[in-house]
């Protein structure tokens, strides 16, 4: 009789282990379901100068936020994309709409904007006239002799009333797409860089943000027109992988890019040189 309680009492010890074995093992399939801890680290992207800058402002604001932000510069306009694509670093910051677009047609990548950075607008320069009006007939205008800031030089002058292109030409317009010219203009191709030096000698230029910034130049004193705000050539973006775009802490990185004290740090930093576009 003895033997028997202990025979019994050693199966109902098994039994409660094995009862207790598989409530453990019932556990392990709802842990590996759970939710992955949110990223509270990234890596932005972006190419040294005002983009890196408000960059850093942001990351700043971030932090405040929970989020660590490192900064990565680059000195080129192809690898901080390819770099995205790659997985190398979470958000790019250096561009415009088109340019990602082309960068997505040409690598078969898939990169969205997740929002807005800030405005690096064309200008129409000039030391001697102080708005397009005044410009006289016959006026030598200097554009940038590259394709693509070529075309927009001249969208920005068909944009001012000072001449018209034909139909769909865009961004690859040249000279030769030029219909009308009411004032008799004459265009001067030359490189970008040139240009800012060229004022003294043409009656006007159409010069890219970048260079304007480099030549010291003054956007409200020396800007005779310049693209609107809402182009997509002067917009640039805050960009990311279209997989990771919901990502809660890339929403708070463009939180707070976005926010009151990097729009006050632009304001101050550049004094209208370059704008906020959100």
């Amino acid at each position: 009789m003895k033997l028997k309680k202990i025979v019994l009492a050693a199966c109902a010890a098994f039994a409660a282990a094995a009862v207790l074995t598989g409530c453990g093992s019932s556990e392990k399939p709802a842990a590996s379901t759970a939710a992955a801890p949110a990223k509270t680290e990234i890596t932005v992207g972006a190419t040294a100068g005002p983009h890196a800058e408000v960059v850093e402002a942001a990351a700043k604001e971030a932090e405040k936020m929970g989020l660590k932000v490192n900064v990565k510069e680059f000195s080129d306009y192809i690898t901080p994309d390819q770099a995205l694509e790659d997985g190398d670093i979470d958000i790019a910051v250096y561009q415009h709409q088109p340019f990602l677009d082309n960068f997505n047609k040409q690598k078969g990548a898939h990169l969205v904007s997740i929002g807005k950075a800030i405005l690096m607008r064309m200008g129409i320069y000039s030391n001697k006239y102080k708005s397009v009006d005044e410009i006289p007939d016959g006026t030598v205008i200097a554009i940038p002799n590259d394709p693509t800031n070529g075309g927009r030089g001249l969208l920005l002058l068909q944009e001012a009333g000072l001449i018209k292109l034909k139909d769909g030409v865009g961004s690859k317009a040249t000279v030769t797409d030029v219909t009308e010219n009411p004032k008799h203009l004459q265009f001067q191709e030359l490189d970008a860089a040139q240009l800012p030096r060229s004022l003294d000698d043409v009656g006007a230029a159409v010069i890219t943000m970048n260079y304007v910034m480099s030549a010291g130049l003054d956007p409200k004193k020396q800007g005779i027109f310049l693209e609107p705000k809402d182009a997509p050539l002067a917009v640039m973006i805050i960009a990311a992988r279209e997989k990771d775009k919901d990502n809660p802490a890339y929403k708070t990185f463009v939180k707070a890019y976005q926010s009151d004290a990097v729009r006050q740090f632009i304001a101050d930093k550049y004094k209208g040189t370059i704008e906020p576009a959100f």
